[in-house]
């Protein structure tokens, strides 16, 4: 009986996954958010707390075979424009055909304009924004496992993207913004804000919300983050 104990408990301690490697992304080729420094040690922070292995790179030829193989999340945090040459982007394709999970933070949506496939992973491209303010975020999905920091309406400071094109027909909706809650929208009653899919092998998870230092520092959106890194990475459901 102890013996058999002892293989049930042997085989449970090894049918655990390894925590998720991760690759935080944070190359600009256009507008620099002055949040990024904060940004990429609020994710050092999550990884170190939470046991996930991490690199925190701008340098582009990171994203090689061999590199992203290390790693199961590729992070783009803040970047703008077009950060990868066609080798980095292949290579990138291949990474999440093999399974691999993206998370896009912000303006990942205002990133790489001319690539289709990575419109496709992130959702939906940056149209404009108005002015930094207070708006309010309702979740649409509570029982999905990212959304479980954030309560049902919850206030925030940030700056608000409207989209070239509604998501909703491509992705799973986590979180709407509300327009009527701040000025300058313009997507109308349905804004889409956070959400995720399934995507071409790998899995996809995007917040709109990070332009500011003082979201970075919110507890509840670093919980979210990591929920995102576990969710994409296939640690949870």
């Amino acid at each position: 009986m102890l013996a058999c104990l002892a293989a049930v408990i042997l085989s449970s301690h090894a049918a655990t996954p390894p925590s998720p490697r991760v690759l935080v992304f944070s190359k600009t080729a256009g507008y620099r958010h002055d949040a990024i420094p904060t940004g990429v040690e609020v994710m050092r922070k999550i990884c170190s707390e939470n046991g996930f292995p991490m690199e925190a790179t701008e340098d582009a030829s990171r994203f090689t075979d061999g590199n992203l193989a290390t790693k199961e999340v590729v992070v783009f945090l803040l970047t703008t424009q077009d950060v990868l040459n066609a080798e980095q982007e292949a290579a990138l394709v291949r990474f999440v055909r093999a399974g691999g999970g993206f998370v896009g933070i912000h303006s990942a949506a205002d990133t790489e304009y001319d690539w289709e496939w990575y419109g496709e992973l992130v959702g939906a491209y940056f149209r404009s924004h108005p002015p930094v303010q207070r708006a309010r975020v309702v979740v649409e999905q509570p029982s999905h496992f990212t959304m479980r920091s954030l309560p049902k309406t919850s206030e925030w400071t940030d700056e608000w993207y409207d989209y070239r094109q509604n998501p909703r027909p491509r992705v799973t909706v986590l979180a709407t913004v509300v327009e009527s809650s701040y000025t300058g929208g313009v997507m109308g009653g349905d804004h889409p804000i956070i959400w995720c899919r399934e995507f071409d092998g790998g899995r996809s998870w995007y917040t709109g919300l990070g332009h500011t230092v003082e979201t970075w520092n919110d507890a509840r959106f670093q919980a979210m983050l990591r929920d995102a890194i576990l969710w994409v990475a296939r640690r949870a459901d």
